[in-house]
């Protein structure tokens, strides 16, 4: 069996990790809502998983557009899978649809009593959480809103790990003039207002551009203010360890600059940069969430806690389920990550005292 092999002090680690069973089981949910929100759509789609029309299967979740007139609808755009259901059992015929387990997109605005506004939760319309201001299903809009804020954190912390590693090791590696620019010039960078440039740099972003172009842009601005604390960390460990005899042997046996940074100083710091990531982690989603509450997140349709917060608290008293479902879903998130990221600290720092048990 091919596998990763693990040297005895990191194995000893992890086998310590998982004794905490509530870091280790939160982190399999977190693994297990990871993996669910690749399949979205197999759960939450307003696209039928399997049509069945006269002898023939069509397939519509993952593939183009079907029109209504490929099964017999009196129409050309694409089928409402919903409405071909009802219309099979209509007819009596044998063809029949197949629709997950919530038929609605995050996108799709659906009318409650004739208009577009909130519809309480409701098992019979699947609307499980109810919907939203402007009827868009709000168990929809969090799965999805999930997948995007999980899959940008882990972008945010790569690459927020990358540069902040990188020049911190630097930095405690080289020391002298280099470590002294360094971090005067973090110093300034550090005060330049975070908030202010994002208001700036989106009030000049024309609307045309793509959302994928715009949540870009809103991922390389939070990386550019976030990776100085890691720097930090990295140039005191970097310092720290280049003072051992194990980094003396290797100068004296030849060894060059990037294998001793690569092979022995990056290596032996792992504990502190493996313990710090659910917490940016969990930094990264609450900080899209503030700014999506705010107004200056994620560009709009796009699915997010922040703005269902946002649209929960303006409508507290008459659609009180947005803000309930809301809160509640950022709390687990929140909560499982914060779970994880108690135990890997516990895991990896013998010498603090636990009351995991």
């Amino acid at each position: 069996m091919f596998g990763m092999k693990l040297n005895p002090l990191t194995a000893k680690k992890v086998a310590r990790f998982k004794e905490i069973k509530r870091g280790y089981y939160s982190f399999l949910a977190i693994v297990a809502l990871i993996l669910f929100s690749l399949t979205a759509e197999l759960f939450v789609n307003s696209r039928a998983l399997i049509v069945s029309y006269e002898g023939k299967w069509y397939f519509p979740t993952y593939r183009g557009v079907i029109s209504g007139e490929t099964f017999g609808l009196d129409y050309s755009y694409e089928t409402d899978y919903r409405q071909l259901r009802e219309t099979f059992k209509e007819t009596g015929s044998d063809n029949w649809v197949l629709l997950p387990l919530v038929p609605y997109d995050p996108y799709e605005n659906n009318e409650y009593e004739g208009v577009f506004k909130p519809a309480p939760p409701s098992i019979a319309n699947r609307h499980f959480l109810g919907t939203d201001t402007t009827g868009r299903d709000i168990l929809a809009r969090l799965y999805y809103g999930f997948r995007i804020a999980i899959f940008f954190s882990l972008v945010f912390l790569l690459l927020t790990y990358l540069i902040g590693i990188a020049i911190g090791c630097l930095m405690g590696y080289f020391g002298g003039i280099f470590d002294l620019i360094g971090q005067r010039l973090i110093e300034v960078w550090s005060n330049m207002p975070f908030l202010y440039v994002v208001i700036i740099v989106f009030s000049v972003v024309p609307s045309s551009i793509s959302n994928s172009v715009r949540i870009g842009i809103l991922l390389t601005i939070m990386v550019m203010f976030s990776w100085m604390g890691m720097t930090y960390y990295m140039r005191t460990g970097a310092y720290k360890e280049k003072a051992r005899d194990y980094v003396a042997a290797a100068e004296a046996l030849g060894a060059s600059t990037g294998r001793i940074i690569f092979k022995h100083i990056i290596p032996n710091t792992l504990a502190t940069l493996v313990t710090f990531m659910p917490f940016t982690i969990v930094g990264a989603i609450t900080a899209i969430t503030a700014l999506d509450f705010l107004g200056f997140g994620l560009p709009p349709p796009t699915p997010s806690l922040g703005e269902l917060l946002k649209q929960g608290t303006d409508n507290l008293t008459t659609a009180p389920w947005i803000v309930v479902s809301s809160f509640m879903a950022l709390v687990a998130i929140l909560t499982l990550v914060a779970f994880v990221g108690e135990a890997i600290r516990e895991a990896f720092d013998p010498k603090k005292f636990t009351v995991y048990k």
